[in-house]
């Protein structure tokens, strides 16, 4: 009798199943901006065959927003949504799930937006190492103030700060 993995059994790739078919996230009210993530390994080569999913409330706090990208060769993909409003006491964020070769479970972080001045009232913000919380802090790009670029290391001194959820 020959035993053949099945999908639980063996790491992907297996991420191009339920993406969302586009970047853009829909037709929403508020400042709209791209999201450029990136996804780099211990040794700092890209990440090229990985799945970020994104969810984040809208302007007004409300959720529902929502998109699913696999990175391209360079370890990057794209969202075009509108920067998140503010949920209860905490500073505007985007919840992040990473799913990529050789992680049995996914991986959860937090992308906040730097130069936000509720960052610093931030509840779960707060829980992170002062040191650290530069890792969960997406940047405006220097050309494009509406594309905010957020790098996502996987291991290594610079690693993502992630969460046990």
């Amino acid at each position: 009798m020959e035993l053949i993995p099945t999908p639980s059994q063996t790491i992907g790739p297996f991420f191009h199943i339920c993406l969302t078919p586009q970047t853009d996230l829909g037709d929403l009210t508020g400042e709209r901006i791209r999201l450029v993530c990136r996804i780099l390994d211990g040794d700092g080569t890209p990440v090229n065959d990985a799945m970020i999913e994104i969810w984040h409330a809208g302007a007004a706090g409300e959720y529902g927003r929502f998109g699913r990208l696999c990175t391209n060769e360079e370890g990057k993909c794209e969202f075009e949504t509108v920067k998140p409003g503010r949920v209860g006491e905490q500073a505007p964020h985007v919840n992040v799930q990473i799913f990529a070769r050789g992680l049995l479970k996914q991986l959860f972080t937090r992308i906040y937006f730097d130069g936000e001045a509720s960052n610093a009232s931030d509840p779960i913000l707060a829980l992170v190492p002062e040191d650290r919380r530069g890792t969960l802090m997406a940047r405006p790009n220097a050309e494009d103030s509406s594309v905010w670029n957020f790098e996502i290391r996987l291991c290594a001194d610079s690693e993502t700060v992630f969460f046990d959820v």
